[in-house]
């Protein structure tokens, strides 16, 4: 029935996509991809990540996700924890998973995100 994720999507409050533009675009790399017109008029912004994507809506009254999360792999996770805390972003540490490195930041909206390296 299901074939493959297409996109995941986190919210924001309003006004908040300058913010994302920033974390997601400019720290993370992520590319910006644009919003159908039928679209454009709810707010927020969306970004790919390879053939997947990430949406980031609008939503009033805005709770950031805490636990629920998504996951990204990355090639060398201590670069990317270097990169990021120089960037001032916050970055927790984390050797619960057996046979991967990972750790936990927040979006600039308190949204919790995965980092993995998976080690052999």
């Amino acid at each position: 029935m299901l074939k493959r994720i297409d996109h995941i999507q986190l919210a924001a409050p309003e006004g908040g996509e300058e913010k994302a533009r920033e974390f997601f675009g400019d720290i993370l790399g992520m590319e910006e991809v644009g919003k159908p017109d039928s679209l454009r008029k709810n707010g927020g912004v969306w970004f790919s990540l390879g053939v997947q994507q990430l949406h980031i809506g609008i939503e009033e009254p805005f709770t950031p996700a805490r636990k629920a999360h998504p996951a990204f792999e990355v090639d060398d996770l201590q670069e990317a924890v270097d990169t990021l805390e120089d960037r001032g972003v916050a970055v927790k540490k984390d050797d619960r998973l057996p046979g991967a490195e990972r750790c936990y930041i927040q979006d600039p909206f308190g949204n919790r995100i995965e980092l993995l390296q998976w080690v052999d």
